[in-house]
C-alpha cells in the first residue's frame, strides 16, 4: 500500500454466476465499508469468478475478529472459497538461499527501504557464504546442511527452524535444493522459487547452458508457487531480455541476474500484497 490507512482484503473464488459482485459489495456496505479497490476476473473456461476487495477500516462496523462468522454463510451460500487479511499485519517472510547472493541481496534491500511490507524472521541456507550480509541486515542466519542421504533430517530441522520463526511463507532465493514432496505439501502456495528461465523452455539444471547451446535470441527469468512437479507451479511473473550471437553463456548468466531480481521481487511483493489467486495450476495477479 502507497498509503498509511488500515484496511482489509478479501481473495475469493467461487462457482461463476449472476449476483456474486452485487452479494459481496452488499455484505460489506451493511458494516459501511469504503471499498478502495475491487478487481474481478471471469475464467469462463473454468466456470470460475475470481475477486479482490480491498476496503478501509476507519468507520467500518463489523469487528475484524468476527468477520469470519458474519461472512460464513454468505460463503457457503455462492461456494465460494475465501480469505481476509489486515494490512497492520505483516506477513513473516522466510527466505532459503544456497551461495547466489543477488536475489537475496534485492529481497534485503527492498525489504529495508520498505517496498515490501514484511517481517524476515530468518534466512535458512545449506551453505555458511551469505552469513555475513544477512546478520549485517539484523536477521538470524541458519545454515542447515543438506545431503542425499540426511535430506529428511535436513528438513526437520527446516521444519522446526520455520515453525519457531512464525513463517507464514517462504522464498527459494537461488536455494540449490528440491524440496520433498512432504515439503511443499506443508505449505500450498506459499513456497516461491525463481527460475532463470522462461518456463515452460529450459526446466531443471543449467538453463542458460542449454539456451545458450540452442542458440535462443531471448532468455528468461521466471517466479512461481513450488509444487511436486519441479518447475511446474502456477507461474507468478515472467520477463525477457534479448541477447545474440555475441553473448556466451557467462553473458547469458550476468543479463540473466537483472532479470531473476526482478521477477522475484515482483512475485514476492503481489503475494505479500494479497494480489494472487493461484487456481488451476495458474494464477491471477490483481491489479
Amino acid at each position: 500500500m502507497s498509503n498509511t490507512r488500515q484496511s482489509a482484503t478479501l481473495l475469493i473464488s467461487a462457482p461463476d454466476k449472476k449476483g456474486l459482485v452485487a452479494a459481496l459489495a452488499n455484505f460489506l456496505m451493511t458494516y459501511n465499508a469504503n471499498i478502495m479497490h475491487a478487481d474481478q476476473h471471469q475464467d469462463t473456461s473454468e466456470n470460475l469468478f475470481l475477486m479482490r476487495i480491498q476496503w478501509e477500516l476507519d468507520g467500518f462496523t463489523l469487528p475484524m475478529d468476527a468477520f469470519a462468522a458474519a461472512f460464513q454463510p454468505i460463503a457457503a451460500e455462492h461456494n465460494m472459497t475465501w480469505k481476509v487479511s489486515l494490512s497492520s499485519r505483516k506477513p513473516r517472510m522466510a527466505i532459503f538461499v544456497s551461495k547466489y547472493e543477488h536475489c537475496l541481496v534485492d529481497l534485503l534491500h527492498r525489504w529495508r527501504i520498505g517496498e515490501l511490507n514484511c517481517d524476515i524472521p530468518l534466512v535458512i541456507s545449506n551453505h555458511e557464504d551469505c552469513r555475513r550480509l544477512v546478520e549485517f541486515n539484523g536477521i538470524p542466519f541458519h545454515v542447515v546442511p543438506v545431503t542425499r542421504e540426511n535430506k529428511a533430517e535436513a528438513e526437520a530441522e527446516q521444519f522446526r527452524l520455520l515453525e519457531e520463526a512464525g513463517a507464514d511463507f517462504i522464498v527459494l532465493a537461488r536455494y540449490m535444493q528440491v524440496l520433498s514432496g512432504e515439503f511443499v505439501k506443508r505449505y500450498p502456495d506459499r513456497v516461491i522459487n525463481i527460475h532463470h528461465s522462461f518456463l515452460p523452455a529450459f526446466d531443471g539444471a543449467k538453463p542458460y547452458h542449454r539456451a545458450f547451446a540452442r542458440g535462443v535470441k531471448l532468455i528468461g527469468a521466471t517466479s512461481h508457487y513450488v509444487t511436486e512437479d519441479l518447475d511446474e507451479g502456477p507461474i507468478i511473473e515472467q520477463e525477457v531480455t534479448r541477447i545474440s550471437h555475441r553473448d556466451d553463456v557467462e553473458d547469458l548468466i550476468q543479463k540473466g541476474r537483472d532479470l531473476e531480481k526482478v521477477v522475484l521481487s515482483r512475485a514476492v511483493r503481489w503475494h505479500v500484497d494479497d494480489r494472487i489467486l493461484s487456481y488451476s495450476n495458474k494464477t491471477v495477479v490483481f491489479d
